[in-house]
């Protein structure tokens, strides 16, 4: 990995430095937020579920606008732009005393995160050869995984001493990446040339008829219900069927495991991922899911928990860059930002995932959680197949 790192260009390496201390800014504050909103605002599980839900679902639906911004406005400023945003919703969170302002500045930074994430895997595809698009995708998703598994212990020390510090550090972390980016980063960042098509809803029009998109789209949105916020639900797990004590402890516990094996496996993993064998790799991907979820359900300590979110990490590391290198295959160069804008509107997923373990956790036994979260992936795989055996279906100019 040191070695692909030295190949890249000076833009690239700032992009990944970027995502690893967005990431951890990210980290250090997210998987609390449940408690945090349980002491600070008196909310319940389900009012939780759907608030941090919402800011996801909100921020996922912006983002494909950021998408086209992308494709027509020089990065360098949306960079900034964003970055400036992603800050200020910290401030603004830790500043908060009213429910609702606390809710626009949440929203506010899940949009900050998701654009400055499309933003840098757009770069990718424009700055690096097609060969080494799929090693950087594994870098970057590597250097995701080592923010949560330092994050969130951090979050934990810090939430110790204060409750505000996990806010506090999270902006100065944005502030840093911020200040290196108006240093080092290329004002000459510009779209890609092409004809696009002029205004937003013929972008949108574009997008439709490419059935592939769609498919792994929704694919994606069923998936992200299992993993895009998985520490929040299992929070509301936890903390429904146990104590506080111990819901800190399995949190910890699966985020390390998550992070540890991602670390250790991504990158020899991802880079054996190729185009040809993309659907067997999605199927096999998606049983490891499947396998997490039982194991979640069957988990009675700590230990349980931990080999389970073994497995279950297994399938994310084969089923996101999977849909990394599909998005790029199928993307025309001139709409690269609004197609990863497209796949971003998987995070949807994300979002109905607290939301809708809430409300069976208000409704029904707490086992039901793990039954449904197992009928998403069933169902995302049929969507999966379904677009990797569809021929092109869009223009790609």
């Amino acid at each position: 990995m040191l070695a692909a790192l030295k190949r890249y260009p000076l833009q690239v390496n700032l992009l990944l430095c970027g995502t690893f201390l967005l990431t951890l800014g990210r980290a250090i504050t997210l998987p609390f937020l449940v408690i945090y909103l349980s002491t600070a605002f008196g909310l319940s599980v389900n009012h939780i579920g759907l608030m941090l839900g919402g800011a996801l679902f909100g921020g996922s639906l912006l983002s494909l606008y950021g998408g086209y911004l992308i494709d027509r406005m020089p990065g360098f400023g949306l960079i900034l732009g964003f970055s400036a945003c992603f800050v200020a919703a910290f401030i603004g969170m830790l500043a908060s005393s009213q429910l609702w302002l606390f809710f626009l500045f949440l929203l506010g930074f899940n949009f900050a995160y998701s654009v400055t994430d499309v933003v840098v895997k757009t770069a990718f595809g424009r700055l690096l050869a097609a060969g080494e698009q799929s090693r950087a995708f594994s870098i970057r998703y590597t250097l995701i995984n080592l923010a949560y598994a330092i994050g969130p212990f951090v979050g934990a020390g810090l939430a110790h001493l204060s409750q505000e510090l996990p806010f506090m550090v999270s902006a100065t972390l944005g502030t840093l990446f911020l200040l290196a980016f108006l240093r080092y980063g290329d004002r000459g960042m510009r779209p890609a040339e092409g004809v696009a098509p002029p205004s937003f809803l013929a972008v949108m029009g574009v997008l439709s008829k490419d059935h592939r998109l769609m498919y792994f789209t929704i694919g994606g949105v069923l998936t992200a219900v299992v993993f895009g916020q998985f520490s929040a639900y299992l929070s509301q797990y936890l903390v429904s069927t146990s104590t506080a004590e111990y819901a800190y402890q399995v949190i910890q516990t699966l985020l390390g495991v998550n992070a540890v094996t991602v670390i250790a496996l991504q990158y020899l993993l991802g880079k054996r991922i190729d185009n040809e064998h993309l659907q067997r790799w999605l199927i096999i991907g998606l049983g490891l899911f499947l396998l997490g979820i039982v194991g979640f359900g069957l988990s009675r300590n700590l230990v349980h928990w931990g080999l389970a979110m073994a497995v279950f990490t297994l399938g994310e590391i084969i089923v996101i860059p999977a849909e990394y290198m599909f998005i790029d295959r199928i993307a025309p160069a001139h709409l690269r930002g609004v197609y990863y804008g497209t796949q971003n509107l998987a995070n949807l997923g994300g979002a109905l995932g607290p939301v809708l373990v809430g409300v069976f956790l208000t409704l029904l036994a707490p086992h039901w959680v793990f039954v449904m979260l197992g009928g998403f992936i069933i169902a995302s795989g049929f969507f999966y197949v379904a677009g990797a055996s569809l021929p092109a279906s869009a223009p790609r100019d």
